[in-house]
């Protein structure tokens, strides 16, 4: 997978890109990046990407012109990008939506700064995705956030393919409980079953803890985590005990 990220400051990738994870990926040949510099495409001499806002108000808007130029050059590349725009204002990112993106070719992450962008740069993007109910000074967080969830999914970037799939959200719950040694830590003891060497117990322990961390911390989840008839029956047993 290629990702392009369009950003009026590169430099704050190029650390996160060339280490752990990313950079192993990139060394295996499962991903490539591109930084692409917002100021690069301004039109005037002095460089300028922001200007006032029309009507008045506080901060500054990023103007069309380098922003379309920047995303234009992303497109002059194959396979073209799914360009996405990083702003409050964009669907949640979830992991169902990093795994949709995972299955993409090639990205092009869109790292707005000061009070946003000027409205006619969404004509030129696919999709906009928002990290989260709060606001940061840039989009370059939000993109490096959407990067090492993404990249995490494509094959071959992962030593283990299996950690992508145990994983919180994986299948709409949380992970079970984790443990190494020692076997005690000051009164507190592993569970007995994941030292017992029988993995269809272990197996059906994690998956119970699942359930049950996920309905404590996260009982939004439920509605749409895979779960079996027999397995939602417990759950409403559960619910009614509780409101007893």
């Amino acid at each position: 997978m290629r990702i392009d990220v369009i950003t009026l400051f590169p430099d704050f990738f190029r650390s996160p890109f060339d280490t752990t994870m990313l950079r192993k990926g990139r060394e295996r040949g499962a991903l490539d990046f591109r930084l692409l510099d917002i100021r690069e495409h301004a039109t005037d001499k002095h460089r300028i990407t922001d200007d006032t806002p029309y009507g008045g108000g506080a901060g500054m808007v990023m103007k069309v012109e380098p922003l379309v130029g920047a995303i234009e050059a992303a497109m002059a590349l194959e396979p073209q990008p799914h360009r996405v725009l990083l702003c409050p204002q964009g669907r949640p990112f979830t992991a169902a939506v990093a795994r949709e993106l995972a299955r993409k070719p090639a990205l092009a992450l869109i790292a707005g700064r000061y009070e946003g962008v000027d409205e006619r740069v969404r004509a030129y993007v696919d999709d906009e995705i928002s990290i989260g109910d709060f606001v940061l000074s840039g989009g370059e967080v939000a993109a490096l956030v959407v990067v090492d969830a993404v990249a995490r999914l494509v094959p071959g970037v992962l030593g283990n393919e299996a950690s992508a799939a145990d994983e919180s959200f994986s299948h709409g719950l949380l992970e079970y409980p984790q443990y190494t040694r020692p076997p005690e830590f000051r009164g507190q003891a592993v569970p007995e079953v994941l030292l017992s060497g029988n993995h269809q117990e272990i197996e059906r322990w994690r998956r119970a803890e699942a359930i049950r961390r996920t309905a404590e911390r996260r009982p939004d989840l439920l509605a749409q985590a895979d779960l079996s008839d027999a397995e939602r029956a417990a759950l409403r047993r559960r619910e009614r005990q509780g409101d007893g």
